[in-house]
């Protein structure tokens, strides 16, 4: 993958190329761009796919150690990967976490559409008991290698408070690995773990909400009928507080879509962009 030189560190990222719409995939804690796979194989046919590898303890380069790297500073990144990329008419999808929330409040000057997809909203944040359980292990000395090394155990993957809350069915245990290898090899990828949660604030999505409220632009909600950490009607209140946004839910899926139901998902992006493309909201 090519990288990216940015204020808080270098940043990997996938990119499909081609003249298609461009499509910008976040991803969630703990995850790198291969949580998008499926959904860029199929999208990537005839969308430019992006896929930044964003600093939440699965990227291979660590940020520098003098930048705070809190989810503000990942806001400011994400916005900075756009200028630097120099994309426009970008359609900003997000899964798991809610960075692209902020984003779309505070830097919308490229940003043609918005897809939020079972992510952290309101006062859910952190999500649920996996992410109680990553908050308290970052106030405990070793406790983030101790959680790398209890999830790195093919037998423990399905608990409820790892990716067992995340998925229906199994992710690939190569996948899985490639997720946990930078927290249990590199002592500088914990570091930055421990300072980006060291930087959270509890209210940060709920300032978001004025922002998405003058994002006038289309808006796709996605949710999981079946999610276990992102609370269903969260979906609904995000499509009525968006001014153009609307609500679509998938079933047999929980958390994360791309990887339960990617093909669905894939559906949903092409017609929401294409819909988009032709004037419509």
């Amino acid at each position: 993958m090519p990288d990216i030189e940015l204020n808080a560190g270098t940043i990997a990222y996938e990119d499909t190329g081609g003249p298609g719409p461009v499509v910008v995939l976040l991803h969630g804690l703990v995850h790198d761009a291969t949580v998008w796979r499926k959904v860029v194989a199929d999208l990537g046919r005839d969308h430019r796919c992006i896929a930044p590898t964003l600093p939440y303890g699965a990227h291979r380069t660590p940020m520098r150690p003098d930048v705070p790297l809190g989810p503000d500073v990942v806001n400011e990144l994400i916005a900075e990967f756009l200028d630097r990329l120099d994309l426009s008419e970008v359609t900003l999808v997000e899964s798991d976490c809610g960075r692209a929330q902020t984003v779309a409040g505070r830097h919308p000057e490229r940003l043609a559409r918005l897809v939020l997809i079972s992510c952290e909203a309101f006062d859910n944040y952190p999500p649920g008991a996996p992410g109680k359980m990553i908050s308290l292990v970052c106030k405990v000395p070793g406790g983030i290698g101790l959680m790398a090394r209890i999830l790195s155990l093919k037998g423990l993957r399905r608990l409820p408070i790892g990716l067992g809350a995340l998925t229906k069915r199994p992710v690939p245990d190569e996948i899985t690995d490639g997720w946990l290898r930078p927290l249990l090899t590199d002592k500088a990828i914990r570091a930055d773990f421990k300072r980006y949660h060291a930087g959270v604030r509890r209210t940060e999505l709920l300032e978001a909400v004025e922002g998405l409220r003058k994002f006038d632009r289309p808006a796709l909600v996605v949710w999981a009928t079946e999610d276990r950490m992102m609370p269903r009607e969260h979906g609904r209140r995000l499509a009525e507080l968006l001014p153009r946004g609307r609500l679509l839910e998938i079933e047999d899926s929980c958390t994360l879509i791309a990887e339960d139901q990617p093909e669905a998902l894939a559906t949903a992006l092409r017609e929401f962009v294409a819909q988009g493309a032709g004037g419509e909201s």
